[in-house]
């Protein structure tokens, strides 16, 4: 840009030049009364000299470009500092303030840059060093490193990028210990509810990867009962349980579809509220895991015993080993709420203790059956053990 205005400057000094001198050129011919005599023909040789002096030093009368109001003249040693004002995107900023100041002289100048963003400092004294400061409205104040023109440089300020405000220009994320707990345990329940043995019945309440599992959040410990309940091999599997109550006529109803239809509310409301509240309400209030951590290494004889004393010890939230009375509780709420909805027939404390103890017993069977058998019949466990991401 800045040669593209010196050529055009260039250009018009030299026509306004031509067209004076064709016009002074006119005005000393009309101007004579006679013609030249011969002596006078002697005196063109030295007319040549005439022209390079005035060349080199204009006549009083001679016309120059006329300059434009307020431009500053050039001084001999002294600098020049410009440049050309841009956002972040590269667009020019017109009107932009621009101002210099210098270490040693603290006269400031300023002035606005054009409709091309672009601004020009003439007779900037040499030997300082100086910043540039830019600002435009909706823009933040943009400062130069301290630049140290030489006597008679051009020196081109670069890189004027203005920001507007507000504008971002990088975000960084740091997550904290609990969020990335967080993320993890979301991951882990996305895995755990893919687990089906035999890639039918729900497997979600075990742990394959016990020394890499974190704490489950409250939202989580929901997420997994609530995929439990309505998932439909248990329903299923209530109804099934129903079928065979009715085949040993229990609990005391009635025969028929009526009594059929009653048998399996019993046993789904059984389940639904042993896994609401065994499985979700109790660990919450009480940071208690609902779920079982599978060992897979040592002896069978520690195999087994964890595996049996899993219904009365659980891992707690902090990673320490508790009473398990998430799960216990559970059971005794879950049979206690039996006494509500049962025939008056089966009600009573043996309804309660029974179905606590047939809750324990089950508790502690399937375990077993988890520590050395379903893992193999877990195809989504198996992948897990291959190392696979699904």
């Amino acid at each position: 840009m800045r040669l593209k205005n010196l050529v055009f400057t260039a250009a018009a000094a030299s026509g306004v030049s031509v067209l004076f001198l064709s016009q002074q050129s006119w005005s000393q011919e009309t101007g004579q009364s006679a013609v030249a005599t011969a002596g006078e023909i002697s005196t063109l040789p030295d007319a040549p000299e005439s022209q390079v002096q005035s060349g080199r030093q204009p006549a009083p009368n001679s016309a120059q470009p006329p300059a434009k109001a307020g431009a500053e003249q050039s001084s001999p040693g002294a600098a020049d500092i410009s440049g050309t004002v841009t956002d972040t995107n590269g667009d020019v900023v017109p009107g932009a303030t621009v101002s210099i100041e210098g270490s040693k002289n603290v006269n400031r100048r300023s002035q606005a840059a054009n409709d091309n963003g672009f601004f020009e400092f003439r007779n900037v004294a040499s030997g300082d060093s100086y910043r540039v400061k830019v600002n435009a409205d909706g823009f933040e104040p943009w400062v130069s490193e301290p630049v140290s023109p030489a006597s008679g440089q051009y020196l081109n300020v670069t890189q004027i990028k203005l920001k507007l405000k507000g504008e971002a220009t990088s975000i960084t994320v740091v997550a904290n210990r609990e969020q990335i707990a967080t993320e993890l345990a979301a991951e882990q329940v996305r895995i755990a509810e893919q687990q089906r043995i035999l890639g039918v019945i729900p497997n979600f309440y075990v742990v394959y990867d016990s020394k890499n599992a974190v704490p489950l959040t409250p939202k989580l410990k929901f997420q997994m009962a609530f995929r439990v309940a309505v998932d439909p091999v248990s329903i299923a599997g209530a109804a099934v349980l129903a079928g065979l109550n009715q085949a040993g006529n229990t609990p005391d109803f009635q025969q028929g579809l009526e009594g059929y239809a009653q048998r399996f509310g019993v046993a789904y409301t059984d389940g639904l509220t042993d896994i609401l509240f065994g499985g979700a309400i109790l660990p919450t209030v009480l940071h208690q895991d609902p779920r079982y951590f599978y060992q897979g290494t040592g002896t069978v004889k520690s195999r087994l015993g964890h595996a049996l004393a899993s219904p009365f010890v659980c891992r707690g939230d902090n990673g320490k080993n508790q009473v398990n009375v998430s799960s216990m509780g559970g059971d005794l709420i879950s049979s206690a709420l039996s006494n509500t909805y049962y025939p008056s027939s089966n009600r009573g404390a043996g309804l309660v203790f029974g179905g606590f103890l047939i809750s324990t017993g089950e508790r502690e069977v399937s375990a077993v059956v988890q520590e050395f058998v379903l893992r193999k019949l877990t195809p989504s466990a198996k992948r897990q053990s291959a190392g696979e991401t699904f």
